[in-house]
């Protein structure tokens, strides 16, 4: 089987997070994809095949299905705008239908998803604690105009915002404790995010659910977050600017556009590459 290897919100021709693509006549059963995301290896691996209402996807980890991915959406994007053109293509997940675009630029990729419709709500303090204890942090760490909140923009996201950048860099944490810690709780990811400016961002994504130690670029709990703004009345003027990877060497530029509609879809974009040719090792689980 035919496996795309793309790395999305790429920073020029490095960085963004690789995603596994699998595009076919129809879906393999539920083991063979579970055993395909795990021998391909990356966070995320999104299996799609046309029907009467446009695509059907489903992604997995290489441990388990999620809901919805983001990065995994815009390698989608840009690998059906390779094979059907540049358009507009819906899809079908699990649990809602979306959209994502894919743009061709002189054989440079990029691509536009809508996210599934977003919410949040304050998060329990208890939680946020033993969060926060997880990670090596303390309540000090945090920034008080980015209360900690569950997000969510197609999957179920902690959002934890840090007083400095210095604190972002620091993060730390064991992949048992946080796959115990993740999945009791319901979460996809834990989203730690320092704010440089009104619309610039750095973030930090610990995906221990489907264990994966850190993702470099999460277009899901972008979405979540730029919902959460929202939500909270920041000063947004309807377009943020997510960095996330720096701290793993593989920076990814991640761009969200939404309008004042609390709870309506949050557009995501980014830049593909493609990295079917790059040594792979770096990005294998251990």
């Amino acid at each position: 089987m035919n496996v795309q290897r793309l790395s999305s919100f790429s920073d020029g021709l490095t960085g963004g997070n690789p995603a596994g693509v699998v595009i076919a006549d129809r879906h393999p059963s539920e083991k063979e994809m579970q055993s395909i995301a795990a021998e391909v290896g990356y966070s995320e691996t999104a299996f799609a095949t046309q029907s009467q209402h446009g695509w059907r996807v489903r992604y997995f980890s290489p441990e388990s299905e999620v809901p919805f991915c983001g990065h995994a959406t815009i390698a989608l994007g840009a690998a059906l705008a390779k094979e059907h053109g540049q358009r507009v293509f819906p899809l079908v997940l699990n649990d809602t239908a979306i959209t994502v675009e894919g743009f061709i630029d002189n054989n440079i990729y990029s691509a536009a998803l809508q996210s599934p419709d977003t919410s949040s709500y304050l998060a329990d303090n208890e939680e946020v604690l033993n969060a926060l204890k997880l990670f090596g942090y303390r309540d000090t760490d945090l920034d008080n105009n980015l209360p900690p909140a569950r997000a969510n923009g197609g999957a179920e996201h902690l959002v934890i915002g840090l007083n400095s950048r210095t604190t972002l860099r620091a993060m730390r944490y064991n992949l048992d404790e946080g796959r115990t810690f993740m999945r009791k709780s319901g979460l996809v990811t834990i989203m730690f995010v320092y704010s440089e400016s009104n619309q610039k961002f750095h973030s930090r994504n610990p995906f221990a659910s489907g264990g994966v130690y850190e993702d470099p670029a999460t277009g899901a709990a972008s979405a979540a977050f730029a919902g959460y703004l929202r939500d909270i009345k920041w000063r947004h003027s309807g377009e943020i600017d997510i960095i996330q990877g720096e701290d793993m060497s593989s920076r990814s530029l991640i761009k969200a556009q939404f309008s004042d509609v609390q709870g309506s879809s949050i557009r995501i974009s980014g830049a593909v590459r493609d990295i079917s040719n790059v040594d792979r090792e770096k990005w294998i689980l251990q």
